[in-house]
Formats: structure tokens, sequence, C-alpha cells
């Protein structure tokens, strides 16, 4: 396995990641604690944004296009129309696939909507579904952020093996750390929602696991298309994209997982 190398700016970003975190976490704060409207059209805008991100990634020539069919799920969510909004997405979907003008890669540009759009769709989904919708999703937020810096300042201080040799931010120490740390976290969660211990320690685990996947995802995608940061929206972190990755996907599992095993809320203690 490689082995950790000196990432000299790493810790010269930590001032503008606290910065950013310092804006955006009261902001994601704020707007998934009102829910509703607010919060469609709050994701409706990232969706957009990082719509924007993919297609500067990919080098589509689809931006107007795509951009705006990454907005169009969020106009049913705005009104509560959850499941005309999953159907908004797959009929956005349908049609990105023939924007672009090389079929060889209308998949690819299918699967792009589905990624950007599909993340802040899933937030919206957690937040709004037949269960405490507020709990579930501070809750996963907030393991998700202690995930990222868990991983982040275990990784810096046991350093290690890398998890790949052109991520030098990131290593199985740190990876562990994380998945540890979550799991701790699942373990106050039980406590606040009342929920069963060892299913939140499992989960907090999971969310974990799930949220380092879709980090390495986005990762593997920027160096398919040899670039560092999908933009320069988030400083100190480059992108929304390279942001929100993990918790897009933590979002998206939870929310299909709680839709199709309704049971499951229960045991957690997060029914309505």
């Amino acid at each position: 396995m490689a082995r950790q190398k000196q990432h000299d700016g790493q810790l010269g970003d930590l001032g503008l990641r606290l910065l950013s975190a310092a804006a955006l976490i009261p902001f994601g704060l704020f707007v998934v604690w009102t829910g509703g409207p607010l919060l469609a059209v709050a994701c409706g805008v990232f969706a957009a944004l990082m719509a924007y991100e993919w297609i500067r990634m990919t080098g589509s020539p689809s931006m107007k296009a795509f951009v705006t069919l990454a907005i169009i799920p969020f106009i049913p969510a705005a009104s509560g129309a959850l499941l005309w909004s999953i159907w908004a997405l797959l009929a956005a979907m349908l049609v990105a696939s023939f924007t672009h003008p090389a079929s060889e890669k209308r998949g690819a540009e299918a699967f792009g909507l589905l990624y950007v759009a599909g993340m802040p769709l899933g937030l919206f989904l957690m937040r709004e579904g037949p269960w405490d919708g507020v709990a579930t999703a501070l809750i996963f937020m907030g393991i998700v952020w202690g995930s990222d810096s868990a991983a982040y300042f275990t990784g810096r201080l046991v350093g290690g093996p890398l998890l790949h040799p052109d991520s030098p931010s990131k290593t199985w120490s740190g990876a562990i750390g994380a998945v540890l740390f979550s799991a701790a976290c699942g373990a106050l969660a039980a406590r606040i929602t009342g929920g069963e211990l060892l299913s939140w320690v499992v989960v907090g685990g999971l969310i974990s696991v799930v949220a380092q996947i879709g980090d390495m995802f986005e990762s593997s995608t920027k160096r398919r298309y040899e670039i560092k940061d999908s933009s320069g929206f988030v400083p100190g972190h480059g992108g929304l994209l390279d942001r929100v990755d993990g918790l897009g996907l933590v979002c998206v599992v939870t929310a299909l997982a709680f839709l199709f095993a309704p049971g499951f809320v229960r045991v957690l203690g997060l029914d309505a």
C-alpha cells in the first residue's frame, strides 16, 4: 500500500476550511430546520451549481440545458409533491440523455443529472418524509460532518497507508477513525431519540462508510477527468461537489432505506 506523502497545502487550507464551514453550516442548518419551500429552493440552487460543476468537469457542451434540467425536480418539491419530484427527476434524466450531441456519451449525461440533482433531492426527501424529518436530517448531517472531521484529524495525527496513491489527504487511519467516531456519535443519537443503542451504533458507523464511498467516488471522477477541484465555490474545499459528495450519498441511501423499510425508522426512534 502507498505510504502517506507530505501534503503541504492541507494544513494551510485549514483556516479556509473553517471559514467556509462557519458560513455554510449555519445556512444548511437553517434551511433544513425550516424545510418546505425554502429547503426546496435551496436544494434547487445547489443542484444548479453542482450541475455547472459537473459540466465543467466532464467538458460536456450542454451547459444551459443541463443546469436547467437539474432544477426541474425541485419545482414539484416546493409544493410538497414528493412523488412528483421523483418522477420529474427521472424525466429530466431522460431529456438530458438526448441533449449531448455524442450518442455514446448520453448515458453518462443522464447519470450526471441523477448525481447532481439526486443528492439534494435525497436531502429534501429525508427532511420531508413521513418520519421525524428534522431530527433525522440534523442527526445524520451532524454524523457526516463529524466523520469528515475525524477522518481529517486522525489521518493527520496517525498517518500511515493511503487509501489511494493519488489522494494524499485520505488514509486508512483516517477512514477507520471516522467510522469509530461516527459509531460513537450513533450512541449519542440513541440517547437523544430513545432508539435502540446497538442499531444506532451500527448506523453511525455505516453513515461514515457511505459518506466515504461518496467522497471516493467523486475523487475518482476528478482523477478520471484530471482536475483537482470541481470548482472554486467553497474556499478551502474546492467546489460544492467536493463538499457534499459524502453527505449527498448518505441522504439518498437514508431516504430510500426509510421509504422501503419503515420499521427501521421505529427502531431508531425517528418515527413522527
